[in-house]
């Protein structure tokens, strides 16, 4: 980890120490170190204005950021950032495309994460039921019983 990251690490840290305005200027000190326009910068900036309540300021540059080319390590935080930001600013249809083509990208340790907002963003749009099966194919292979019931009622619901 970077010294720029460790800092980072730890302004997060004591982010209740800041109030929201004092939280963002002193991200935006921190990423003015960076070059003009990083991607990683431009991510953390992003997530500042997200903690603290600035939707409309986060969205931009989350996309800001993925469009400048964030890191395989970044860039599904940010898409599953961006696509609760969106689902919060009204737009969870948008939310729902993005957490859609992210799940079928691929896999990794984020994959509960993607269904968990995925699912929020189809309760928003009225798609309770497609909501409730996503969770229960989510939880069915952590159940040590019942796995298959589970997995042939959530088939139900969107038959």
């Amino acid at each position: 980890m970077s010294d720029w990251q460790e800092r980072a690490a730890r302004l997060w840290a004591a982010f209740d120490a800041h109030g929201p305005a004092g939280f963002r200027e002193a991200m935006r000190r921190l990423v003015a170190e960076l070059p003009v326009g990083d991607p990683v910068g431009l991510f953390e900036l992003a997530s500042a204005h997200d903690a603290t309540d600035r939707e409309a300021e986060a969205a931009v540059l989350y996309r800001r950021a993925l469009a400048a080319g964030l890191g395989a390590d970044l860039r599904r935080q940010a898409v599953i950032q961006l696509a609760s930001t969106l689902r919060n600013l009204g737009q969870a249809g948008e939310s729902i495309a993005l957490l859609s083509e992210e799940r079928a990208a691929g896999s990794d340790e984020l994959d509960g994460a993607v269904d968990a907002f995925l699912a929020l963003a189809l309760t928003d749009a009225g798609r309770e039921r497609e909501a409730v099966a996503l969770l229960l194919r989510a939880l069915a292979p952590h159940l040590p019983r019942y796995r298959d019931p589970v997995e042939s009622r959530a088939s139900g619901l969107t038959a």
